[in-house]
């Protein structure tokens, strides 16, 4: 999306002004600055990095697979889910390969 020439965040104003380099060389990292203001344990609680998403026991694997255009098509018009769908296929396409 192009930006209009009247776009108001883009505009500098009172209440946020554009920062200058004197305004960075002050910068503090909110570790530093936010115990004054809500106590340290709070801001251990705030700041604390979560180590993110806990490993799913069945991963996936990234694979790159060739499928034809109409095919795919047919399983994305079906929306949400539709590799899920694919993915169901082939499993029980897979069962019946092993017998």
């Amino acid at each position: 999306m192009a930006k209009k020439a009247d776009d108001r965040a883009s505009r500098p104003d009172a209440d946020n002004p554009e920062w200058t380099k004197e305004d960075f060389a002050r910068a503090r990292p909110a570790s530093e600055v936010l115990p004054q203001f809500i106590g340290q344990k709070a801001t251990e609680e705030l700041v604390r990095r979560s180590g993110g998403r806990p490993p799913k026991a069945d991963k996936k694997i990234n694979q790159t697979l060739r499928l034809d255009a109409d095919v795919l098509d047919a399983y994305r018009q079906a929306g949400k889910g539709w590799q899920t769908r694919i993915n169901q296929v082939l499993r029980d396409h897979m069962d019946e390969v092993r017998k």
